[in-house]
């Protein structure tokens, strides 16, 4: 069985957990089909031996020309995966490739959905009218698709509410993997110190993306409430707009007005780096308002960081509360995603953070409970064999 991956990130573009999925489960699927990954243009890197592209795209700086880029893309990649038994896409960046392709070439299409765009109204900020095309092109490759493979069963209902066009029995799930070879605990102290964080304290973590959706916002209303003699160590960078870095520079400015010990770390970090901070994490800390799956609770629970997340989406399926970390709350606006009371939320995070800071033997059984239960539930070896599984479901 040849299968073509479609996607906008891989490695070396990887961004978001859909690159990170696509990383490891290429290699993965190594011993059971043949793969060639098409991916969008990230500059001018030669591409590595089964992998196709990048493909280049419409130019352009101005927002809306976003979706316009993925769409012009969308059309070259189309048009070169002929020669495969089945396309497989990834993120609404590709759903339309694939949808295409399908056409084209008269094969199944999967499409693994790994957040969803009618979820995600702030997308808007960064799209302008972009952000309908982005769910027409989302729309379009789910309906059309032969298999949809969600990765959680949260996001499973979210995708059936979405589209209710679709059939159940064509919707599977298959969780998001891990390398736990790759992603276990560094007692080394180097990255800290070089970053400033210091390793006798307490340290709440956070590592992501500067966008609505990991809710880092919320986190920092949360400080406010959260125990002073904790570092808060924030992780984050790669900004959706302009607007939201500045938003997040200005509150991060007073917050540390307020208190020491706020560590910010203004870049996406290479994995070896993030691993040795999460290693050292008292609690690592998820704040989002919307994660379809939640891979980086599995990364923090590998390096045995005890979690304290949002119980939204997927993230109940990997963070068992009051075993490997706590979950919070959230009643979140249909509208806009927030919470409806932004103020309880922040509250309730900082008391579940502060449980942990105050009992370290809790928090240490809590990340020895989290390594185990990643190694027992999220291999690559299992993931790849499922997905395996829902593609000859898709050829039948």
């Amino acid at each position: 069985m040849r299968v073509a991956l479609l996607t906008r990130e891989y490695p070396p573009n990887v961004y978001g957990g859909a690159g990170v999925h696509l990383e490891y489960l290429v290699p993965a699927l190594a011993g059971h089909v043949q793969t060639d990954v098409h991916r969008f243009a990230a500059g001018d890197e030669p591409s590595a031996p089964g992998v196709h592209g990048p493909w280049k795209a419409l130019g352009g700086a101005e927002p809306h020309l976003g979706a316009l880029r993925a769409i012009s893309a969308d059309l070259t990649m189309a048009a070169a995966v002929r020669g495969a038994d089945l396309v497989h896409s990834h993120t609404w960046y590709a759903n339309l490739a694939g949808h295409l392709a399908g056409l084209l070439w008269d094969v199944p299409h999967v499409v693994t959905t790994h957040s969803l765009e009618p979820l995600r109204p702030w997308k808007a900020e960064q799209l302008a009218g972009g952000y309908a095309l982005s769910m027409f092109c989302e729309r379009t490759g789910l309906e059309g698709a032969t298999r949809v493979i969600a990765v959680s069963q949260r996001m499973r209902d979210d995708v059936l509410a979405c589209y209710p066009a679709l059939d159940p029995a064509h919707v599977a799930v298959v969780h998001n993997g891990i390398d736990v070879d790759e992603y276990t605990p560094d007692a080394g102290t180097d990255v800290l110190l070089r970053h400033g964080v210091d390793p006798e304290r307490p340290s709440v973590v956070f590592v992501g993306r500067i966008t609505r959706q990991k809710g880092l916002t919320h986190l920092l209303d949360a400080a406010a409430w959260i125990d002073p003699d904790a570092q808060l160590v924030l992780c984050a960078g790669a900004p959706d707009t302009p607007q939201i870095a500045a938003e997040v520079r200005q509150r991060v400015d007073a917050l540390r007005a307020r208190r020491t010990r706020v560590v910010w770390i203004e870049q996406l970090l290479p994995r070896p780096e993030v691993i040795q901070l999460l290693s050292h994490a008292t609690v690592f800390v998820c704040p989002s308002v919307y994660e379809p799956f939640g891979l980086v609770n599995v990364e923090a629970m590998a390096c045995g960081a005890a979690v304290v997340a949002t119980a939204t989406g997927g993230i109940p399926e990997i963070v068992v509360d009051g075993e490997t970390g706590f979950l919070v709350g959230i009643d979140a606006s249909h509208e806009t995603g927030n919470p409806r009371d932004p103020d309880a939320f922040a509250r309730a995070f900082a008391e579940r953070v502060n449980v942990l800071v105050a009992d370290p033997a809790r928090a240490q059984a809590f990340g020895s409970a989290g390594r185990r239960r990643v190694e027992a539930e999220f291999g690559w070896d299992v993931i790849a064999q499922r997905t395996v599984a829902v593609y000859r479901d898709a050829l039948t």
